[in-house]
């Protein structure tokens, strides 16, 4: 039994510390170094990463952050105003700008010559040659009475509703294209050829500006109208017509701006006399009117005196009369009465007959 004990009984370790192999000790050390580089390299990733999500919003511009494609906030929430932000970098998160304040710009696609803009400082040229519209090649609109005109549009619009512009819609600068071009069809159909090149061609405009605003409206684009140009011609083969047809327009409007100049100067003048007149025999009716009434109260007034004593009066109304009558008299001369007792008759004579003049000189 002493024997087996002493085979199954462990052989004792020596006393002291475990040396490490001098190769495994380097490596060791090695990782573990290399393993503190990593982390401050990732440690730095990480901020870098975290960093790169600061984003500037600049003036006039705001901002939406899109996370995994959706919105972040909603309304006016949803929109970040100029300054310093943060998001969450890609994939994560996408900032999109959208500029609020500054002027877009559209241009209508129809009714206009191909291959060439309304608005540019180059005219068509391409159809200057012809006598005759293709259709296949050149747009236009159809006037009421059936006549071809060109028309083309340009459409200045702010955005005012970021979230509506940009995520109610695909492509909102398509739609807002699509808003002028149906303007202008829809309005050229509703004014005759003259109207809309010569006669209103104001209100032409005005027509296409009024549709364009209702249409943003109906479709909330998110876009505020500021301002739509709009120009209509002629085809180019039938200028020459429109301009004989302008100058005869023209002539006509003078004609009858002379005549109606003329018309009322003539009634001016016939209406000032018509007035002075009315008003002058106004004022005689009431001067007339008035000394009627003032001899009628007179009248009425000394008509009771006059019943009570007819020859008193008969002899003031002599006296007043003589009194008139003597006023210019130089001389006068008292006339006796007849034997008879009634009196003579009187002659007067107004004025003395003219003195002759002599030549002699006095001594």
């Amino acid at each position: 039994m002493s024997d087996d004990r002493s085979i199954l009984t462990k052989p004792t370790l020596p006393d002291g510390p475990v040396t490490d192999d001098a190769g495994s000790q380097a490596l060791s050390d090695a990782l573990k170094s290399s393993f503190f580089i990593v982390k401050i390299v990732m440690f730095f990733l990480v901020l870098l990463f975290l960093g790169s999500g600061f984003f500037i919003v600049k003036e006039g511009y705001r901002a939406i952050i899109l996370r995994f494609g959706n919105p972040v906030g909603e309304g006016e929430q949803a929109l970040l105003g100029p300054g310093y932000h943060w998001a969450w970098p890609a994939p994560i998160d996408k900032v999109e700008q959208i500029p609020i304040k500054s002027i877009q710009t559209a241009e209508s696609t129809v009714g206009w010559y191909s291959g060439g803009s309304a608005f540019s400082a180059v005219g068509p040229d391409n159809n200057s040659g012809a006598n005759a519209l293709n259709p296949a090649t050149e747009s236009y609109a159809i006037t009421s009475d059936a006549n071809v005109i060109h028309v083309a549009a340009q459409l200045r619009y702010r955005i005012t509703n970021p979230i509506s512009f940009h995520f109610d819609f695909t492509d909102a600068t398509f739609f807002v294209t699509n808003a002028l071009n149906n303007a202008l069809i829809y309005t050229a159909g509703q004014f005759t050829v003259d109207d809309a090149l010569i006669g209103k061609s104001a209100a032409f405009r005005e027509r296409v500006a009024a549709r364009v605003k209702e249409l943003v409206e109906q479709q909330k684009l998110g876009i505020t109208v500021e301002q739509v140009d709009v120009i209509a011609v002629p085809p180019q083969y039938l200028q020459p017509k429109f301009q004989e047809y302008l100058q005869a327009t023209i002539k006509r409007d003078n004609a009858l701006s002379l005549a109606e100049s003329y018309t009322n100067q003539v009634y001016s003048l016939a209406r000032a006399e018509f007035e002075s007149r009315t008003n002058r025999a106004n004022a005689d009716r009431v001067f007339t009117v008035q000394l009627v009434n003032a001899e009628a109260k007179k009248f009425q007034d000394l008509l009771p005196k006059f019943e009570a004593n007819p020859e008193l009066f008969t002899s003031i109304r002599q006296m007043e009369t003589l009194q008139k009558v003597f006023a210019n008299v130089q001389d006068k001369w008292p006339v006796p009465h007849s034997s008879s007792g009634k009196p003579l008759e009187i002659r007067i004579q107004v004025n003395r007959e003219p003195r002759k003049e002599t030549n002699s000189v006095p001594q």
